[in-house]
Formats: structure tokens, C-alpha cells, sequence
């Protein structure tokens, strides 16, 4: 068709479209405004949370139902709304303009507390109801505690829509399975009483210090089981996805195909939005995930797990930022179910919750432990100075007696505390981390070049030590990839296989094999590990921070927990000073006791959890005027502020550290038990006047931090 035709055309397509409006019985209103639609007859306000995460605006909002959305506008349902039209864009009685964005609809109301004029729905997403009453509650709890807003945990709790997903049906939820044998919790002293608890419906709470070995994901599973046979639900949550498979598996053995769901980031969005919709609809009454599961919509849930609850993976790195654990103990609290947190280990919280009465302890005897636990042996500095082998070769003498008779009988497990080459260095005399004179970053030498600053790159041939005065280096932490250099050296006709951060071996052969690994990364090996070296462990307790003493024996046993037990043979040997508190908990497997000197220590000096801390950080002037503005309990103690580490451009950073290059200070501000409310309420206020303000630099909160130094 010619440029000319088309011309003329143009004019007759228009008037037809034109007359075809014209003739319609019930013009349809625009969606995009519903200008002159007609409202729903009954409880025509809908009350909706926006998508908007600012703090200011933290609140529900009143829009009005258009009568073509009555049937679909239903309490949970995923709306889109108009919001930011002013008071001025008022036409025939409704306010219209504004930027579309997305919404949950939470309730239908008859009238609105909002004199003015309200603008109407925009469109309803989906009809498939995803917020319930009892996830908005939980939501609206852990807001209020970690001082963020509503929408920001909303995020974090409702996946994103695959409308695939919601357009397949879930499957017929199956009738509850029978109890479950006890098993191996008949190892506990109070295992078989907790699994009869959940069994009679139930809601006991307990802190579990699991033995050693492989068993305690079918444990897991069996509490799992217990908990459905009384026709109630189950949640567990765990650190990561290997850990995630393992509970799955145990629980596809306990209770077959078709009873419980799988939700991780490894499945995908369709599927993990199908596995969230089948747990939301009621198909399904068990849920094994990851972080984002703490928030699953089980439906009578009787039992909320939580699997090593001090490792850092539990913490969400987004606003504003919970714990799965802390979300757990809220559920358990409002549910009114059971709870259960489980490790090999011990973490101060875990301690607490014993000592406080809250939970109850779930130990074995101490010839249980014996029976279970390896043999752990010990090389201190002490040592280290008499062993040539050790000053030629970094590894002790027994280290490597121990890796020999080892490999006769199956794997061997090395961890060491950071992946690489040599990624720091330190004096040999007196152990002091050498840094550049320029700038003061840390010196490496990469590949057993020449001596260089990891911050500035400026090289140092004349360094020597500002402390001693010796010129000689030695490796700081030796990485992962050099001591699978020198072990696979001293031991020509064994594999050796790494396991790290870029690649993770979830589980290895028992045949014999050196496996080096770096904290968290250790695969399972069939038959557990003949032995164990634990290096560098003087590098890990040395850390600034309140948690360097529990992180390290919490690695360290998570590490020993996958050698076979004293009684086949597996031998722990820790490269760490023998006297030092978390060396001796290890020698003893003793995670507890541990756990409970460290809550004295911290009650005496009012560090968490023993008192409640958050931290605000930001430009100087911006934390100081943020400070004296915030009306603080009267209890409140403000430690600081002091000034941050910079953060170099192109360095790593972490959430929450400041913007490359920029000075920010931090400050600590600590309230005594029961003031925790107090204070997550008044930083939040403060900080919503200064958004809606619009003045000065960000500040930003985080509610119980990780890491204080």
C-alpha cells in the first residue's frame, strides 16, 4: 500500500472507532483512573500498604473500589494504585494523577477516616490472595522491632508474582502421617518426651545442642513428623542450600513425596512461587528454606526451627534487616507453637534463651558426647617453637602424623580461614600485621612476588616492623589454594580437592583425599572424615570483634562435627594456643558451657544480648544532628560516635558500609532489657521526621548489628 493510501485511510479509521465508542451500551471507565466509574455498593474504601519503603510513609492508605473491581478486590490480593496526586487534581469528586505503583489491599472498609477526596483503584494484579492476617501481623511486628517500615518487610516476605504459577492449581493436601519411632533422639535425655510433645499437640520450646555426626537433619525430619501427625504445620529454617537439601531429603524419607515444600533461591522464581503458593493455599503443611522462609504462611504452624542460628546467613542484608531467628522466636511467641533451635554449637542468644527459662535445654549425657565427638588435640605456640618441621613448613609435626595415619582408613578434612595464595602477611617475631607506611593498608605478596600494599598498590622492599624492628615476614593466614600446594607436595599420590567460596563441594567420597576448605564450605564426606586440621586458629580468635571467641569455636566444631566419633578412630588437631577459653570448649565439646561464661561476661559489661543496641551511621554532622534530635529513652547510653574504616574505590565492601572513599562515624546506642521497644520506636520516629524534612544526609539504623567491634 502507497504513503498516498494509507493518508486516506486514516480519516475512516478514526470515525469508525469513534462510532463504535458511541454505540456501546456501558462504556467501560479507564482503568488508568476509572474517571466516572461507579463505586462498589458495599464496603466501597479499600485500605492498602503501598510499595514504598520511606519510613514517613509508613502507614495504610484509603482508595476508593470501582464497581468493575468489587468481585476481584478482595482482602490480600496485589493491587496497583496511584499515589502522589495533591489535593489540587480533584475532578468530580475523585483525586486523580499521581505515579502508579504496587500495593497489597489488607482490609475493605464501609467509610474512610480521610475527609478529602480518594483516588480509586488503579487495577487489581492478580485475584489470588497472598497477604493473610496473620502474615500482615508478623510483618507489622518485625518492622516495629527493627524500626523500618511495613513495606520494606512485605518485600521480604511475598515473593515476586509468576503468573504461570498462579494459574496452575496446587496439589490435594495428603492426611497427616502417623508419629514418628523416636530414632536417634533417644540419644537426648529429653528427646523422646520433646517428639511425644509435638506428637499430642504440644508446644514445648527447646535449645538442642545436636551430637556430631550426620544425623541431625533426620532428627529434624522426625520433629517435623511429629508436629503433622497432630495436624498442625511445621517450618525449618537453615543457613544455606546444601543444608536446605539435606533436610529435604531426610524429610522425602520421614514422610514420603508430597508432604512438605523445598524454598530456595536454587529452584527459580516459578517454582519457588509455586512451592510459596501450594504452603499459602494449605497444600502442603511442612517448609524446609533458606533466610527468606522465616516468613512462609503456614497455616496452624505448631513448630518453628532454626538451624545454626549464629551463622551470618540468617541475617538479611536488606531493610531493615532481621534475623531469621529473632523472626522465629515473634512467631513462635504469636503462634503460640513450639520452637526449636538446633546447632552443634552454642551461640550467646541460645544461652540466653536457657538461662532466661524461656526454652529448655535438649542435651546428651556426656558419654553420649564422648561416644560421638573425635578426638581433639591441641598445638600452641609453645609447640610451634620446638617443631623444626613446623617453622620450615607451617604444619606441625602431629599435624602431619595425623593426615598419614588418616589417609590409611579415608578423607581427611583441612579448613583454613581464608581462600587464595598469601592474602596477608605479619612480622615472624612478634606476629604484627605489617601495613603500608603511606596509607596503612595491609601488605601482600601475590604469587610470592614482590611486597606490595593491598590498598594503594605502592610496593615496600625496606619494610620492616614499626614494633620490633625485624625485617622478616611471615604468612598471616595462608590460604586455601597454597596449602593445597604444599599438601599436595608432601603427599604426591593423594587427590587433593578445595572447597571455597567460588566453588562449594557439597559432598565427597570416602575414599582417601585431602579436602581443603575454608570456614563453611566443608563438603560431607561418605562416612564422616578419618581427621581433621583446624589451621590458623590464632588468626580467627584475633579478631576486633564481641564475637570472635564464639565464631571460632562455632566453625571450628561445625568442622570437627563431620569426623567420624573417638571410637572409630577421627582425630581434631586445632593450631591454636591450648589455654585459651574457645580452644578448651572445643577439647571438651562443650559449646554451652561456652556460650553461658560468655552471657555472664556480656551481662556484667551490658553488651547484646543482654542489653538492646543499634547503630546509626552516616556523614559526621549527620549522625550528631540525627542524635541530638532523636528523643531516646531516658535509659539510652550513646557510645560514640567513632569514625569508620574508608572504604577504597573498588574494594570490597558489605552491606552496610559506607559509600567508597567518604568518612562516615558510627554510633552505638544501648538500652537495658525491656527498653528495646523504646528505642526501635523513637529512631524510627526521628528518622521519619527527617525524610519528610528532606534534610541533611542519610542516616541509616540497624537494630541489633552483628558486628560492634
Amino acid at each position: 500500500m502507497s504513503s498516498e493510501n494509507e493518508k486516506s485511510d486514516e480519516p475512516e479509521q478514526l470515525a469508525l472507532i469513534r462510532e463504535t465508542v458511541r454505540k456501546a451500551k456501558v462504556p467501560r471507565a479507564k482503568p488508568r483512573t476509572w474517571r466516572g466509574a461507579a463505586l462498589a455498593k458495599e464496603l466501597p474504601v479499600a485500605r492498602v500498604v503501598v510499595n514504598k519503603g520511606a519510613l514517613h510513609l509508613d502507614q495504610f492508605f484509603d482508595y476508593a473500589v470501582p464497581e468493575e473491581l468489587d468481585e476481584a478486590a478482595r482482602p490480600g490480593v496485589r493491587v496497583r494504585v496511584r499515589f502522589g496526586a495533591g489535593a489540587h487534581q480533584v475532578k468530580n469528586g475523585r483525586r486523580e494523577g499521581g505515579r502508579l505503583i504496587d500495593g497489597f489491599l489488607v482490609e475493605r472498609r464501609a467509610t474512610s477516616e480521610y475527609s478529602g477526596p480518594l483516588a480509586a483503584l488503579a487495577d487489581v494484579v492478580s485475584p489470588e490472595p497472598v497477604l493473610g492476617p496473620e502474615l500482615l501481623g508478623l510483618a507489622r511486628a518485625v518492622a516495629d522491632r527493627y524500626a523500618g517500615s511495613l513495606a520494606d518487610v512485605l518485600q521480604l516476605a511475598v515473593p515476586p508474582r509468576s503468573a504461570k504459577a498462579e494459574g496452575r492449581p496446587s496439589p490435594a493436601p495428603l492426611p497427616p502421617p502417623r508419629a514418628p519411632k523416636p530414632g536417634s533422639w533417644t540419644r537426648y535425655e529429653r528427646g523422646p518426651a520433646f517428639l511425644d510433645s509435638l506428637a499430642r499437640g504440644g508446644a514445648p520450646r527447646a535449645v538442642w545442642n545436636a551430637l556430631p555426626g550426620p544425623y541431625w537433619a533426620q532428627e529434624i525430619a522426625r520433629a517435623v513428623a511429629a508436629t503433622l501427625a497432630s495436624g498442625r504445620g511445621a517450618l525449618v529454617v537453615v543457613p544455606d542450600g546444601r543444608a536446605a537439601g539435606r533436610v529435604d531429603a531426610a524429610l522425602t524419607e520421614v514422610l514420603g513425596e508430597g508432604r512438605h515444600a523445598l524454598l530456595t533461591a536454587d529452584a527459580g522464581p516459578e517454582k519457588r512461587y509455586a512451592q510459596w503458593l501450594a504452603v499459602r493455599r494449605g497444600a502442603v503443611r511442612a517448609v524446609v528454606g533458606t533466610r527468606a522462609a522465616m516468613f512462609a504462611p503456614v497455616r496452624d504452624l505448631g513448630l518453628a526451627v532454626i538451624w545454626d542460628d549464629g551463622d551470618g546467613s540468617h541475617s538479611e542484608p536488606h531493610a531493615p534487616q532481621p534475623h531469621a531467628r529473632e523472626v522465629l522466636l515473634l512467631r513462635a511467641a504469636h503462634d503460640r507453637c513450639a520452637f526449636l533451635l538446633g546447632s552443634t554449637s552454642c551461640t550467646v542468644e541460645a544461652a540466653q534463651l536457657v538461662e532466661s527459662g524461656w526454652a529448655q535445654p535438649l542435651v546428651a549425657g556426656r558419654d553420649q558426647v564422648r561416644a560421638a565427638a573425635p578426638l581433639v588435640r591441641t598445638v600452641g605456640d609453645t609447640d610451634l617453637a620446638r617443631d623444626e618441621a613446623a617453622r620450615a613448613a607451617r604444619l606441625p609435626t602431629l599435624a602431619w602424623q595425623v593426615v598419614r595415619e588418616g589417609l590409611k582408613t579415608g578423607p581427611v578434612l583441612v579448613q583454613v580461614p581464608r581462600r587464595g595464595y598469601v592474602p596477608r602477611l605479619a612480622c615472624e617475631r612478634c606476629r604484627t600485621p605489617a601495613r603500608c607506611r603511606h596509607c596503612a593498608g595491609p601488605l601482600e605478596a601475590p604469587e610470592q612476588q614482590e611486597l606490595r600494599c593491598g590498598w594503594c598498590g605502592r610496593g615496600a622492599p625496606d619494610w620492616h616492623c614499626v614494633e620490633c624492628g625485624s625485617t622478616r615476614l611471615r604468612a598471616q593466614v595462608v590460604g586455601a589454594r597454597r596449602t593445597a600446594e604444599e599438601l599436595g607436595r608432601a603427599f604426591p599420590a593423594v587427590p587433593v580437592r578445595t572447597s571455597g567460596r567460588d566453588h562449594v563441594l557439597d559432598s565427597v567420597p570416602g575414599r582417601p583425599a585431602l579436602v581443603v576448605s575454608t570456614p563453611g564450605a566443608e563438603p560431607v564426606a561418605e562416612g564422616g572424615y578419618a581427621a581433621a586440621l583446624l589451621l590458623d586458629g590464632w588468626a580467627m580468635l584475633g579478631r576486633p570483634d564481641l564475637r570472635a571467641g564464639e565464631e571460632a569455636l562455632r566453625r571450628w566444631i561445625d568442622a570437627a562435627a563431620l569426623v567420624r566419633g573417638q571410637a572409630e578412630g577421627g582425630t581434631v588437631v586445632v593450631v591454636a594456643e591450648p589455654t585459651l577459653r574457645p580452644v578448651q570448649a572445643l577439647v571438651r565439646w562443650d559449646p554451652a558451657g561456652h556460650a553461658r561464661r560468655e552471657l555472664a561476661e556480656r551481662a556484667e559489661l551490658g553488651f547484646p544480648p543482654v542489653s538492646r543496641m543499634a547503630a546509626v551511621t552516616g556523614a559526621p554532622e549527620a549522625v550528631e544532628g540525627f542524635l541530638a534530635a532523636a528523643g531516646l529513652p531516658a535509659d539510652a547510653e550513646v557510645l560514640g560516635p567513632v569514625p569508620l574504616p574508608v572504604v577504597r574505590p573498588g574494594g570490597p565492601r558489605r552491606p552496610g558500609d559506607p559509600p567508597p572513599g567518604e568518612q562516615w562515624d558510627r554510633a552505638l546506642v544501648r538500652v537495658p532489657p525491656g527498653s528495646g521497644a523504646a528505642l526501635a520506636t523513637s529512631l524510627k520516629q526521628a528518622r521519619a521526621g527527617r525524610l519528610a524534612r528532606g534534610g541533611g544526609d542519610p542516616v541509616r539504623i540497624r537494630v541489633d548489628p552483628p558486628d560492634i567491634g
